[in-house]
């Protein structure tokens, strides 16, 4: 509230007027869930839309620039990138959901739940998960894809988010736990399992769609930077990482092989950012 009687809200750390920050961000929300949705229907299409099967080679001369045959150009094989592109979008959200589910599960759930634990526990579970969280999520697939195989990328990336997401579902929950109508709630003798669910079913409708599209938009930053480092995708199965990672050596010469990947998977994160309303992601 400030001295003229209105009341603030913040859109990325800028404060304007309560009202209009909620309709800003409904309006970002609804773009970036838009943006998702037209996301989704392509990698649902994407066999049909592309013309040449995944990893297939010699469609045309290598690295033809772009042009009406060809919109994204070739690549050094000969392969068509706009294919490609539509083949390793699959492979990225196929991937980078399975990561945000456990993300969700792993972190976001079990934060949610552990404020219940008894003997305090869930606050030394919230003390070990706040070490983790200040270690970038990125070190921890790593490590994490070190101590199995590269197959076992979006678990990692899933894991390796879980920490932060597991602190501030924690601290949202404890934040319920001593509110008003909980302090209420139990001096009318209802049980602290059924205060759980009732919390439970109220994050889920109010709360999911943000934390689900934090946790995208950071598990795809994961996913994708593992592959480019070489400790994610398994080629023939490309994600898109690995497509810029395989244009390295030929980006000044023929920038259209890995431009065109890039810009999907920015296209990726800031539409999940978008649907996240722009708030703080689970640190990639």
């Amino acid at each position: 509230m400030s001295a003229t009687g209105k009341t603030y809200g913040k859109i990325s750390g800028e404060a304007v007027p309560l009202e209009r920050a909620t309709r800003l961000r409904a309006a970002i929300r609804a773009a970036g869930l838009i943006g998702l949705a037209l996301i989704a229907v392509i990698v649902g299409f994407a066999d049909a839309i592309a013309r040449a099967p995944a990893d297939a080679a010699l469609v045309g001369q290598p690295l033809m620039a772009p042009s009406i045959a060809f919109p994204f150009g070739t690549d050094v094989l000969g392969r068509d990138v706009l294919s490609e592109t539509l083949h390793a979008l699959s492979v990225t959200i196929s991937e980078a959901a399975l990561a945000m589910i456990i993300a969700i599960l792993v972190g976001g759930l079990f934060g949610f739940v552990a404020t219940r634990l008894p003997w305090r526990s869930g606050y030394v579970m919230r003390w070990a998960a706040g070490i983790f969280a200040s270690v970038p999520s990125l070190l921890l697939a790593i490590l994490l894809v070190g101590l199995s195989d590269r197959s076992f990328a979006p678990i990692a990336a899933g894991l390796a988010a879980a920490p932060f997401a597991f602190c501030r579902a924690f601290d949202r929950a404890r934040a319920l736990a001593r509110s008003q109508h909980a302090e209420y709630a139990r001096a009318s003798g209802i049980p602290a399992m059924m205060l759980l669910r009732r919390d439970l079913a109220y994050e889920f409708r109010d709360m999911f769609i943000g934390v689900a599209a934090r946790a995208l938009a950071a598990v795809t930053i994961t996913l994708s930077t593992l592959s480019f480092l070489g400790f994610g995708a398994v080629p023939p199965r490309r994600d898109l990482g690995l497509m810029i990672a395989a244009s390295r050596s030929v980006y000044l010469e023929a920038w259209w092989t890995a431009a065109f990947p890039a810009l999907v998977l920015l296209l990726i994160i800031l539409c999940a950012r978008l649907a996240a309303a722009l708030e703080e992601g689970e640190r990639p």
